[in-house]
């Protein structure tokens, strides 16, 4: 008996990781890491299948929904991110050190799946795992590749405990391929490493710029996106989020100034807890139905881009994004009646101190605003 199985619509490609977080040299947190990590997380919520190649040593300490392939004879790739009270660099740069401790091996072009066609891949490597080699596999199979520009142009500097560098994109070996690539995700720091104007001509650019939302850059046209207020906890996995929820809006439909938005939203979100975000379900079903309001077309193949309408300045965003922050305020909200509702709080005094409880928590959601930073492993 012969099954027929039908192929998820999206490729993840990216190394899982272990994140420490160290303030002042003093251990404080640690984590899941890795892109792919984050990401999963948000296609998974929006209802988004996938297939993830990701690889691991024996040492994985975590659980996921998408498991890895484990190498015997490598280790997880393993992070420190050093923050420091005092700022060690000039202001308006972020406050962290990153060093790649350990590594595992490439993701090479055989892991990917062959035999297989992919509505939409994206490349998140963070380690120096994803190959010139593995990018083209990518592109073969792929309708339309998303790629961070930081799988393509890290380095990892040994004399100086492997502090995370950058090259310039024309040094990194995958310039080349820059045609073929549907959109590239940078922040404002990683842009300046990008000949803006030219790669432009060649696929859409967007450009993450912390608590100042996100610029859109394609052939012909800049659009600006609005930011949302977040309470920082940690800034880790910030871009990660705010790709996933970019991908998701391009995938279900939506406009690139509006998947922006959506991108900017989750970002936001990311920076409130460590490590991978866990949000309430309520949310995500809130998100649905309004990027579902928002759909303009079916997700689209970018083969003959200038056809595509999704590359104009967006319609008016004001109530996609006052929907977006309704939609996280009932959550909280809900999550917090829940609460309530567990501690089995019966007395109209124990009700009256818990509304109060809830009261001030979103206030402090939305007064609070401290920048987004988009650094992370």
């Amino acid at each position: 008996m012969v099954t027929n199985t039908i192929s998820p619509p999206g490729l993840i490609v990216g190394n899982y990781c272990h994140d420490l977080l160290l303030r002042d040299n003093t251990i404080f947190a640690q984590s899941l890491g890795g892109a792919a990590s984050f990401v999963s997380v948000i296609l998974d919520s929006l209802s988004l299948p996938f297939h993830l190649v990701s690889k691991v040593g024996p040492d994985f300490a975590y659980n996921t929904n998408h498991p890895p392939i484990v190498v015997p004879t490598s280790q997880t790739t393993l992070f420190h991110a050093h923050f420091f009270s005092s700022p060690i660099q000039p202001p308006g740069h972020n406050d962290r050190v990153l060093k790649r401790i350990g590594s595992c091996e490439p993701i090479r072009a055989n892991d990917i799946p062959s035999g297989t066609r992919f509505k939409f891949g994206m490349a998140v490597g963070v380690g120096g795992e994803i190959l010139p080699e593995t990018l083209e596999k990518m592109l073969d199979i792929c309708d339309v590749v998303f790629v961070d520009i930081q799988a393509l142009i890290r380095t990892f500097d040994p004399e100086e405990g492997g502090r995370v560098k950058l090259v310039t994109l024309k040094e990194s070996g995958f310039y080349h391929l820059l045609p073929r690539i549907g959109f590239l995700k940078c922040s404002s720091d990683e842009a300046v490493l990008l000949d803006l104007e030219e790669v432009r001509k060649w696929c859409c650019v967007v450009v993450t710029q912390g608590k100042e939302g996100c610029e859109v850059w394609w052939e012909d046209d800049v659009v600006k996106v609005a930011p949302f207020d977040a309470v920082e906890v940690d800034p880790t996995g910030a871009g990660d989020c705010f790709l996933g929820g970019f991908v998701s809006g391009i995938v279900e439909g939506l406009d690139v100034g509006d998947a922006a938005l959506l991108g900017n939203f989750f970002g936001s979100l990311a920076v409130a807890q460590v490590g991978p975000p866990n949000l309430h379900l309520t949310m995500f079903q809130m998100v649905k139905d309004e990027m579902h309001k928002r759909k303009m077309q079916d997700f689209p193949y970018l083969e003959r881009r200038d056809d595509w309408q999704g590359f104009r300045k967006p319609s008016d965003q004001d109530q996609f994004y006052a929907s977006l922050v309704v939609s996280a305020t009932n959550a909280i909200v809900k999550c917090q009646i829940q609460e309530s509702e567990w501690n089995l709080l019966s007395s109209p005094k124990s009700m009256e101190q818990n509304n109060v409880r809830t009261s001030l928590s979103l206030n402090s959601v939305h007064d609070e605003s401290i920048p987004i930073v988009d650094s992370k492993p």
